[in-house]
């Protein structure tokens, strides 16, 4: 198909409204309306997350919070404290829609109804008073929710006469590093009579004020271990607090809405700012007849008959501008509707935008930042009607762009529509995963950016997970790559003698051990955590002592090297040069880690690495072919730096091709053992390791010289196909981490060993792609994308899956490696707009 401009994708867009009544569109993830899942994946440790299958995409920017709206209808996701979560449903805050035609009159709010709360069973059901839309059964569709993300779609058909639907989206727009920040989400309902008689119509949205809900009341934030080991704190948000709070109207140019404000202090605290809901003003120019209502205060702790009887009666509500300040224990909601009158044959396209203006991310008592988008709207959290009018002003272009960066890979249909979907919707996690992007600084002109490893594991950008998980970033916004390799080279010379507990003993029940927090030359695992200090504060995991790790180091290297290397934007020599000091650092404390002099680091017999619940002795082939791929690097850089802005890099030259020079001479002697690379050269461990040559695959990738020779390459990943894909559970759940060459277990009780590792597996993909087995390649993704998103594990995808229908670790940062096989797949064809030059 020959790549559409923008002006055929405007007619494309005009002819394919959101009230489509046919299959989902191409490349999306769909199911039935509320259909519920009988055997999702369950979580394998009871301390980490499990929020249950029924889980949409994500709504909001980078940084600026997020809301999920989930197959059912409901509003249940709310990541609106940087690096937090909260998951719940607030049956208030919903869409509704009033009909009456010659058959009669309906009115059902257009989510299924909301269980009952069970902690109060004396509140009896939910908004008692409402009418919920009925749920998909195995039999009967009521309906289908759609999604490529940024863009969702959900249909209603069966229950109300007219054609029902609604496109949902915020402006992701890769190179564009304001847009895709802003806290909106875009509703786009279309609303169509297909029949012969007129219809009378009102569209509803109603949205409770949540200001100063979103920041811990637990000024300590102790941190505390769980029972895998892995550290985390207290978060008590101030979910229902209401003091404070006021609904108003507001009118300004094209918006006709309802700002739900609270308290604000001086300065402006974590939580506080605003909410808008609103829609196109001039609907009531262009359609006479239209009427839009808008209530500014309802009660939605009681039955919510107050809101409901005018709505199921008419389709109105009361309109009142009541602006009072709520007390303790006074919610209070806000709603507008649309209420019209359609023709036979007539539609309607109705825009509604929510919007949010919490302009304050808080962390360890006194340290605050601001929001990306307040580069834009100001600090002073009083800017929600004014993002608001913005979107309603320029959604039709948003939405072109979004469709015009999307349609290089819906055009590739030598890749499985699956993977298409997955690609798109793996996105979802830079908004979803605990996402922090604060406002620019002389520093940091695009300002600090950063994504949790996961919601179980937060903290952020792990350098060993980013080293998969960072290829969507590195195509799609080069310049946030940039921002957190520029963090991590700032934070290696780096030390805090801080002693602390390791984890790991515990489980293994060997007592306290301490290690320092961060010894300098030591590259970090990560850049902080939500509740201390992120970016300045490193190395917040205390499972393992990460300066010990024998990857982090190669890792960095590889990354900053691949950023120069293979950023849409072209080669940045600044870039470069700030990340030169720190990857010489890094390696030289690598080094000290070669115990017998043979150029290798070797593995110290505690986990140390990725795989850290996996114990490795001596020199290993992850850790090794990591390294000789970074010395390569290293060596590209000195090169480069010296040519081409007069760096003198000879000593290090010298240094590193001595060091690479021995490491090759002895990989291949210490670990070949004439079919695969052995796992390492000390344990005796006789296991098929899956990513054993990691290292190979980023060498490739970038141009270096390979690791290992071809053949060899080849025979070990033949060994990995065998014995980890095809011979664990026929292939059909992906590749295991390690098994022995026959496909069985070494012990049937390990964890890592025994798990699918879904950005490993994509990552394996990559390799398989890059060495031209792209049947092998296309075969390992499939498997795993197909347990993900038919295992209702969507838009929460976890680190790893287990054969017994469990999963660990959601909202996973390395799932993002699917972006490496288009990398692979397409020779690193350009996203529209990646290339952009980033203004700050």
């Amino acid at each position: 198909m020959a790549r559409l401009g923008l002006s055929a994708l405007k007619t494309l867009l005009q002819g394919r409204g959101s009230d489509r009544q046919g299959p989902p569109p191409p490349a999306s993830w769909s199911r039935p309306f509320g259909l519920g899942w009988e055997e999702p994946y369950t979580v394998r440790y009871a301390s980490n997350l499990d929020d249950g299958p029924n889980h949409g995409m994500p709504l909001g920017g980078f940084g600026a919070g997020c809301v999920g709206r989930a197959p059912d209808g409901s509003f249940n996701l709310w990541h609106l404290d940087g690096g937090e979560h909260w998951f719940g449903t607030l049956p208030d805050c919903q869409f509704a829609l009033f009909e009456r035609g010659a058959s009669g009159s309906r009115a059902h709010a257009l989510a299924v109804q909301p269980e009952r709360d069970a902690s109060r069973p004396e509140a009896g059901q939910p908004l008692g008073a409402w009418s919920w839309y009925p749920a998909s059964t195995p039999e009967r569709s009521s309906g289908t929710y759609a999604a490529r993300y940024p863009l969702s779609w959900t249909t209603y058909t069966g229950v109300f006469e007219a054609q029902v639907g609604c496109e949902a989206f915020s402006p992701i727009l890769p190179g564009d590093y304001l847009r895709s920040s802003y806290p909106v989400a875009v509703f786009r309902w279309r609303l169509t009579n297909p029949g012969r008689e007129p219809l009378d119509l009102s569209l509803l949205l109603s949205w409770r004020n949540t200001t100063g809900w979103f920041t811990n009341t637990d000024p300590a934030a102790a941190v505390h271990f769980r029972d895998d080991g892995s550290p985390e704190h207290n978060y008590l948000p101030a979910i229902g607090r209401t003091e404070g709070q006021r609904n108003r109207w507001v009118d300004a140019g094209r918006l006709k809405g309802v700002l739900l404000d609270g308290q604000r202090s001086e300065p402006l605290a974590e939580g506080q700012g605003q909410w808008c809901i609103a829609t196109d003003a001039g609907l009531e120019e262009r359609h006479p007849g239209l009427r839009i209502h808008r209530c500014s205060r309802w009660n939605p702790a009681g039955d919510g008959a107050e809101l409901w009887e005018p709505f199921a009666r008419d389709g109105s509500i009361p309109d009142s501008n009541n602006d009072r300040h709520s007390g303790n224990d006074d919610p209070a909601s806000a709603a507008l509707a649309v209420q019209l009158q359609l023709q036979p044959g007539e539609s309607i396209e109705i825009p509604v935008v929510i919007s949010w203006d919490l302009p304050v991310t808080a962390f360890a008592t006194g340290s605050r930042t601001l929001r990306r988008y307040t580069d834009r709207f100001g600090s002073d959290g009083g800017q929600a009607a004014a993002i608001a009018a913005e979107a309603l002003s320029d959604w039709p272009d948003w939405l072109e762009q979004v469709e015009a960066w999307q349609q290089p890979v819906l055009e590739r249909t030598d890749l499985p529509e699956p993977l298409r979907m997955a690609l798109f919707n793996e996105l979802y996690d830079l908004a979803s995963g605990g996402t922090l992007w604060t406002a620019a600084s002389p520093e940091d002109p695009l300002g600090r950016f950063g994504v949790l490893e996961c919601l179980d594991y937060a903290w952020y950008e792990s350098l060993d997970v980013r080293l998969y998980g960072s290829f969507a970033l590195l195509q799609l916004w080069p310049e946030l790559d940039k921002a957190v390799l520029r963090s991590f080279a700032r934070a290696i010379p780096a030390a805090d003698p801080t002693p602390r507990p390791i984890g790991w003993y515990f489980t293994q029940g060997r007592g306290r051990v301490e290690a320092p927090r961060k010894v300098a030359g030591a590259t970090p695992h990560d850049l902080g955590a939500p509740n201390e200090r992120p970016w300045d504060a490193t190395n917040y995991t205390a499972y393992q002592d990460c300066n010990l790790w024998k990857d982090l180091a190669s890792d960095f290297v590889l990354q900053v090297w691949r950023t120069f290397r293979l950023a849409p934007t072209g080669e940045d020599l600044r870039f470069l040069a700030d990340c030169w000091p720190a990857a010489v650092t890094a390696l030289r404390y690598l080094k000290t880690f070669d115990a017998n002099a043979d150029g290798l680091p070797d593995n110290g017999g505690a986990p140390d690495q990725t795989f850290d619940d996996w114990p490795l002795q001596g020199v290993s082939a992850y850790c090794g072919a990591l390294w000789i791929a970074a010395l390569e690097a290293a060596l590209a850089m000195a090169q480069q730096l010296q040519l081409a802005m007069g760096l003198d890099t000879s000593a290090e030259q010298r240094e590193f091709g001595t060091w690479l020079e021995q490491s090759r001479g002895n990989f291949d002697r210490l670990l070949w053992n004439g079919e695969f690379y052995r796992i390492d050269a000390e344990s005796g461990t006789p296991v098929v390791m899956a990513d054993q040559l990691c290292g190979d695959f980023y060498a490739r990738l970038l141009g270096l010289p390979a690791v290992v020779a071809e053949e060899r390459a080849r025979s070990a990943l033949q060994a990995v196909k065998e014995a980890c894909f095809e011979g664990f559970q026929g292939g059909r759940l992906g590749v295991a981490n390690g098994l022995r060459r026959d496909g069985t277990p070494l012990d049937p009780d390990g964890t890592h060993p025994l798990e699918v590792w879904t950005g490993i597996n994509f990552g394996l993909a990559a390799y398989y792609r890059l060495m031209g087995e792209r049947d092998t390649a296309l075969a390992i993704t499939g498997a795993v994308v197909r347990q993900v998103y038919d295992g209702g594990l969507q838009f929460r995808t976890p680190e790893a899956i287990t054969a017994v229908n469990t999963f660990r670790a959601c909202h996973y940062l390395r799932a993002m490696a699917i972006w490496a096989l288009w990398a692979t797949h397409t020779g690193w064809q350009p996203i529209p707009g990646a290339d952009r030059e980033a203004l700050a």
